[in-house]
């Protein structure tokens, strides 16, 4: 469910490496916020990153 709608961002792995080295698994979610929008002119809610909201990619309702 952590997934931008618009730009399609979600959940990264990777490594969580600790000061002796040693490694475990880790995810990173993506800031995913449930916001209305204005979609061709109605309004409609989305999951939507933070990025995609400060870039101007979406515009709040």
């Amino acid at each position: 469910m952590a997934k931008c709608e618009v730009c399609g961002k979600g959940v990264h792995f990777g490594n969580q490496v600790s000061h002796s080295h040693r490694r475990s698994n880790k995810t990173w979610n993506a800031n995913i916020k449930h916001v209305s929008c204005k979609i061709d002119g109605q309004n409609k809610k989305m999951y939507v990153c933070t990025s995609c909201l400060k870039s101007g990619k979406v515009e709040r309702a």
